[in-house]
């Protein structure tokens, strides 16, 4: 059935998709709880529950810096296995924080572990895969990633039905012992990182050269390793365009769902069931659309997305102007259209940025990457709603403008980085 579907064979990577499933399931479970928890079983008011979670979200991003120095230092897995036991700790603490003090407390360290996983997520991948299948692999561990989500998040329905700080707490609980069980299979990943010699089937003198480019890297120490990122222009751009891209798939739970049921009136329904279209779209269709992108320059398909992208924005203003129930269907088809954009977009770029990194400096690149997603998280709800409150038409101008920006921004790095030239390959994976 997956190989109809265009993924890869799990069965030759079964830690690893059994970890990153178990991952997603239990923050799907806790995700559209996440600021209900606290306002449910404390006597902290909402605004003090913002604040505290907005702390804890400025306190882990520096410490997405700091891991993707220890991944070139201690390993993808590693960081990615400690990851899992930090917030483990971090979501079982939260059963026991009653006051302001604890909630920033439990919270920070959530966010560290998090941003530790990120930090590590993609290296992790790239160790454990080979070059010319990992558009496969972005795309299947994505669309793995969104299936649990969606369980997740049915389970998290439920719950929140019962409405009791008991029903809470058990699902905080089962959202902690999730990475505790993701721990033990990740446990079980192999990697190529740090292979001897000896016991590698590469080249002796291929061997050689990365133990020798690690050497380097940990003799010319951090400010050198970090210098050579910010004189990397090509990776920069990159990073760049990726806040675009960004931009455009957090809209999705930012701004769409507001427009449907605020601005457009529609029912309440609409909004769980256009997330619900996308997460099925993806979980589905990805394989289907990288298989289909076989052949085609990483940068051309990168740029297809963007450009979807902003079709998808164009024709959710347009249902600005039709009646009611005809701007139900409309929504559906444009977020439809928006998904196709997220497809096609995010298996290459994610590879790109692999790639593109040098094999010694990948997790310090691969870091700075994910500031760019942080960036994006930040300025998100703070602009796109601003729009939204101006009038129903001027954030999805805006978000064309993103979406075109971002095809720019792509287009100016693939002359830099020959990895975005490299043709998709999907081919088995």
């Amino acid at each position: 059935m997956l190989r109809r579907l265009g993924f890869p064979d799990a069965s030759r990577h079964g830690a690893l998709v059994a970890g990153i499933g178990i991952d997603a399931l239990g923050s799907g479970v806790f995700m559209p709880m996440s600021v209900l928890y606290f306002v449910r079983t404390t006597d902290v008011a909402m605004a003090r529950i913002g604040l505290a979670l907005g702390i804890a979200a400025a306190v882990a991003i520096p410490l997405v810096l700091v891991a993707g120095g220890l991944v070139d230092r201690w390993g993808a897995k590693r960081i990615l296995l400690a990851s899992n036991l930090i917030q483990a700790a971090g979501y079982l603490g939260y059963v026991l924080a009653h006051d302001l003090i604890a909630i920033i407390a439990v919270s920070s360290l959530a966010a560290i572990g998090q941003s530790a996983f990120w930090s590590s997520y993609s290296p992790m991948v790239a160790a454990a895969t080979e070059e010319g299948e990992r558009e496969v692999w972005f795309g299947f561990l994505g669309a793995l990633r969104n299936v649990g989500f969606a369980v997740g998040g049915v389970v998290a329905s439920i719950v929140m039905q019962l409405d009791s700080a008991g029903a809470y707490r058990a699902m905080v609980v089962v959202n902690a012992i999730s990475y505790l069980l993701a721990f033990a299979v990740l446990l079980r990943v192999r990697t190529g990182m740090r292979v001897p010699a000896g016991a590698s089937s590469e080249p002796a003198s291929e061997v050689a050269s990365q133990v020798a480019s690690q050497e380097a890297t940990e003799s010319a120490g951090s400010r050198g390793a970090w210098g050579a990122l910010l004189r990397d222009r090509g990776y920069l751009l990159l990073a760049a365009g990726n806040v675009s891209y960004a931009l455009c798939t957090i809209s999705l739970v930012v701004a769409i769902p507001v427009y449907a049921v605020a601005t457009l009136d529609l029912p309440g329904w609409v909004s769980g069931g256009l997330l619900t279209a996308n997460t099925v779209l993806i979980g589905f269709g990805q394989g289907l659309v990288v298989r289909g992108m076989d052949g085609s320059r990483r940068y051309r398909v990168m740029i297809a997305g963007q450009m979807v992208y902003a079709a998808g924005f164009v024709a959710l203003a347009a249902c600005n102007w039709l009646p009611r129930w005809p701007a139900v269907v409309g929504v559906f088809v444009a977020v439809t259209i928006y998904t196709a954009g997220e497809l096609l977009g995010g298996p290459p770029l994610s590879a790109v940025a692999v790639e593109a990194a040098p094999a010694a400096l990948r997790g310090r690149y691969l870091s700075a990457y994910q500031l760019s997603w942080n960036a994006a998280n930040i300025a998100a709800p703070v602009v796109l709603l601003a729009l939204l409150a101006h009038d129903p038409v001027s954030v999805w101008v805006f978000l064309v403008g993103v979406a075109l920006a971002g095809a720019v921004l792509f287009t100016a790095s693939a002359r830099r980085l020959p990895a975005a030239s490299v043709r998709v390959a999907s081919a088995d994976g």
